[in-house]
């Protein structure tokens, strides 16, 4: 494709469905002709491009996040399918109550369209039309969930539940909820992400190992695939089960954010300026920093934030045992300044 592309003078749209099923050689491969221009590459895929899409393609393309459609759009959609169904059972088709219909699409236009076929298609008429409400939509869609959802069943529910069960320290329910989604052929990878935040977000520095032996999950499922992966998957989810918890670095970065958005980009103070020119050591850019190695215990009571912001506590740390002696390490070193 990429030969015939070359050979036209009005360049050509390649079009890549699951992109993320190319490998890195075959992502490699297209490259050169994006570069080149020979070709407007358009890819989509249904999984994070950070993490399946190379760099060097990534870096050279624009990331549109296609969102989940809204109420009106559904309902939209909705009565479009409603006349088609009409149309081919020659029947007319009321739709009395339609949240349940919008639940199972969970905003993907497909899955709606299959749920309002499959229930337009299943129930006899009555008194020559067909109604349809919550209770019919949910005695036929239970039966048929498979259908609607290639990721396993509840998908976003059990995700959530799996979450939230090691976020409470709960090893039990979190292998329960793991079970559900190794049994519904979930993506291993995806798992893995989500231990991988997790272990970040809500353990943080009450056990560091926790990200270490996340990253390790994640490393070791993209080789070994089902049924293997999900044993390293259970000691991985039964780790972060057991941890203590910490959202202190999460809320650390939270609260930073907050200042950025709150105070805007404040000048880097003169003494923490890099000075890679002799203008720049001139005009004062390092002049007054102090090298923390040339000090007792490798520190020194120096300034490192912006005037408007001396002061501000940003990381609280944990009331966890590792945390604890980040604190008092803390309160020796600045004393009463950030009220450690």
């Amino acid at each position: 494709m990429i030969a015939q592309a070359a050979e036209s003078a009005a360049g050509a749209i390649l079009f890549i469905d699951e992109i993320h099923r190319f490998n890195k050689s075959q992502q490699d491969s297209l490259l050169g002709a994006v570069e080149r221009g020979i070709i407007t590459l358009i890819g989509a895929t249904t999984e994070n491009p950070s993490f399946e899409v190379i760099s060097p393609l990534l870096s050279r393309c624009q990331v549109y996040i296609l969102k989940d459609l809204e109420k009106d759009h559904l309902l939209d959609l909705l009565e479009r399918g409603r006349k088609l169904l009409e149309k081919d059972r020659q029947l007319p088709i009321e739709i009395n109550e339609h949240e349940a219909l919008l639940r199972i699409s969970g905003g993907d236009a497909r899955k709606l369209l299959n749920a309002i076929e499959l229930v337009g298609t299943s129930v006899e008429p009555k008194d020559g039309k067909i109604s349809i409400d919550n209770d019919l939509v949910q005695k036929i869609i239970q039966k048929n969930l498979a259908i609607y959802d290639k990721s396993g069943e509840m998908h976003y529910d059990i995700i959530s539940a799996f979450i939230k069960s090691m976020r409470g320290s709960d090893p039990n329910a979190a292998v329960y909820w793991l079970a559900r989604m190794v049994e519904a052929g979930e993506d291993p990878k995806f798992i893995a992400r989500r231990m991988l935040i997790l272990a970040s977000e809500d353990i943080g520095n009450a056990n560091p190992t926790a990200l270490v032996l996340a990253q390790s999950c994640f490393n070791a499922v993209n080789v070994i695939g089902y049924p293997e992966s999900r044993i390293i998957l259970s000691q991985t989810a039964v780790y972060l089960a057991s941890s203590p918890k910490s959202n202190a670095s999460y809320m650390a970065i939270q609260n930073a954010q907050k200042a950025v958005a709150t105070k805007g980009d404040l000048p880097v103070p003169l003494h923490l300026r890099n000075a890679p020119t002799k203008l720049m050591k001139e005009v004062g850019y390092g002049k007054g920093y102090q090298y923390a190695h040339d000090y007792d215990q490798n520190f020194i009571d120096q300034e490192f934030l912006p005037d408007a912001l001396s002061g501000s506590v940003f990381y609280n740390p944990g009331n966890n045992a590792r945390e604890n002696e980040l604190r008092k390490r803390l309160q020796t070193l600045w004393k009463k300044k950030y009220g450690y």
